[in-house]
């Protein structure tokens, strides 16, 4: 087995059509390679050391080259572009559940503060963000938002419903709605009930001051061992990125990762 930060031959064959080609005609020695570069950085994405800490023994080439080109391929939609194809892939072999879904969110350290932190609300008002999560059934990572820590589940909620492109993979047309909705009760909303209706999804969210739902708590638990799996990786666990779009661009690239881990232990199973 490899190390977590290597990129095996097939991701790759996916990754590699979808970076920016490097101009010609670009000034300086020769770049790192692109595939290097990549390795560097999931190396930092997995063991959340600074940029300016990386190894070039490992020849990823110096922190500030990966960090360079993270940017430049955030700024061209590489790591969501890869995300959406896997969960086309997971949808044509038919591991997305479409019966459920179930949101969430999650406070995160953010140490530098910049756009998308708050005072958190469980931290002292400490600077903080929160990660907004959507997921399928099985717990696979479908749409992940970065707000403020102090801004409300609720508010977001929409945006979680809305904020992904319809996902192919099956014949017919891409499909964006889930049959069900679990969240939690800092999601109950009579608007937001009638939002997801809107959308062909039913919600099943408990009211404030009531019982809970028998058995919701159980069904529920994916959302929780997905934000589980998102903050393995340690550059995750706490924000360090002062730029937003850097953020949720490593963020994009480890939902890609845990989906990219589901379909080849899907595979694996099948062979």
């Amino acid at each position: 087995m490899g190390r977590p930060w290597d990129v095996d031959d097939s991701l790759w064959e996916l990754i590699e059509p979808l970076l920016p080609p490097w101009p010609d005609k670009s000034p300086g020695p020769r770049p790192v390679p692109d595939r290097q570069c990549l390795q560097g950085i999931l190396f930092v994405v997995h063991t959340g050391i600074g940029w300016e800490d990386l190894p070039q023994e490992l020849g990823f080439g110096s922190g500030m080259t990966c960090w360079r080109r993270l940017h430049r391929w955030t700024e061209a939609g590489v790591f969501d572009q890869i995300h959406q194809i896997l969960l086309a892939k997971l949808n044509a072999a038919n591991r997305i559940d479409w019966t459920r879904a179930a949101m969430d969110g999650s406070h995160i350290d953010a140490k530098k503060g910049g756009a998308g932190t708050g005072p958190s609300p469980v931290n002292r008002a400490k600077p903080g963000s929160k990660h907004h999560l959507l997921c399928d059934g099985n717990g696979t990572p479908i749409y992940v938002l970065t707000s403020g820590a102090n801004v409300p589940d609720i508010s977001r909620a929409v945006d979680l419903l809305d904020g992904y492109p319809p996902i192919a993979g099956r014949p017919g047309r891409p499909r964006r709605g889930f049959e069900v909705l679990l969240a939690d009760k800092g999601y109950s909303s009579e608007a937001f009930r009638q939002a997801c209706r809107e959308r062909g999804t039913e919600p099943i969210i408990p009211k404030p001051k009531t019982p809970g739902i028998k058995g919701l708590g159980k069904l529920r638990y994916v959302v929780e061992q997905t934000f589980a799996l998102l903050h393995q990786f340690r550059r995750l666990a706490v924000r360090w990125e002062r730029c937003l779009d850097i953020h949720d661009g490593l963020v994009s690239l480890a939902c890609a990762l845990i989906c990219w881990r589901r379909l080849i232990k899907w595979t694996d199973q099948r062979s």
